[in-house]
């Protein structure tokens, strides 16, 4: 339950569960990279049980995003017919600009261009690959549930319901695993790549589903969720604490100055 005393949303509760899980996956997978001594990969390789769970947890996360569902959020569900509420004919769709979308593409090829260098020339193993994986995995219900780069310095939507590239989060999750030649990596990877495409046809077929302008289900008085809630609590957290240590800070110097003049 909320400091309000109303419970969390259902999707809320279900992207904290996947958080809670993720993360203990990503200490786990630390743990073992730890005792078997930078042999990450070949342990999961020479027990494939452990990979094939793996695979089939996030696999069957994918899958189900092919399709409309009441357990997943708005934001990956705009894009069916069913969530679609015309606010009228003359509304027209204004989604996130081209120029941003690309800037988002350009930083994140960036990014794992540099972890590949690092691959290719041995600074890193494939373990550490797939740990990075695990990592994004995490950070992924981070930008939904606290804090979004991409949302706060790039794409400044108002919420992950409007979010121009929600359906990236698989293919961006599991970027690393490229480096990677082993048929679970390759079928995860076409996977996510298979419903980034799904996604981006639906919104250039049809961008009306994927603006508030025109999509009435993606307002705030639509919204079952109340994800933002918890980015909101967050910053109020932050200012607080700014504003206590700034308090502080000031107090501190004051009784300084008092001092000096004594």
């Amino acid at each position: 339950m909320t400091r309000t005393g109303k419970r969390i949303s259902r999707i809320s509760a279900i992207h904290f569960g996947k958080l809670v899980f993720r993360s203990l996956l990503f200490i786990a997978a630390v743990v073992v990279y730890i005792l078997f001594r930078n042999d990450l990969y070949p342990e999961l390789i020479s027990h494939p049980v452990l990979l094939v769970i793996l695979w089939i947890i996030f696999f069957v996360e994918m899958v189900f995003r092919f399709f409309p569902s009441n357990l997943e959020s708005m934001g990956c569900q705009k894009q069916f017919a069913r969530n679609y509420i015309p606010r009228g004919s003359g509304a027209k769709p204004e989604n996130q600009s081209a120029k941003t979308t690309a800037l988002v593409v350009f930083s994140w090829i960036a990014l794992n261009a540099v972890i590949g260098l690092l691959y290719f020339t041995g600074v890193i193993d494939e373990g550490i690959l797939v740990l990075i994986s695990l990592f994004y995995s995490v950070c992924d219900m981070i930008c939904i549930l606290f804090f979004c780069p991409f949302q706060t310095w790039i794409m400044k939507n108002r919420c992950c319901t409007t979010c121009r590239i929600y359906n990236w989060d698989y293919a961006m999750m599991f970027t690393p695993l490229i480096f990677l030649a082993n048929p679970f990596s390759i079928s995860i990877l076409v996977c996510a790549v298979a419903l980034l495409i799904r996604w981006e046809i639906a919104f250039h077929r049809h961008p009306e589903r994927f603006s508030e302008k025109t999509n009435k289900c993606l307002s705030c008085s639509e919204c079952q969720e109340k994800l933002c809630a918890h980015k909101k609590q967050l910053n109020v957290l932050l200012k607080r604490i700014n504003t206590i240590s700034s308090e502080r800070f000031l107090g501190d110097h004051n009784k300084t100055k008092t001092d000096r003049t004594k």
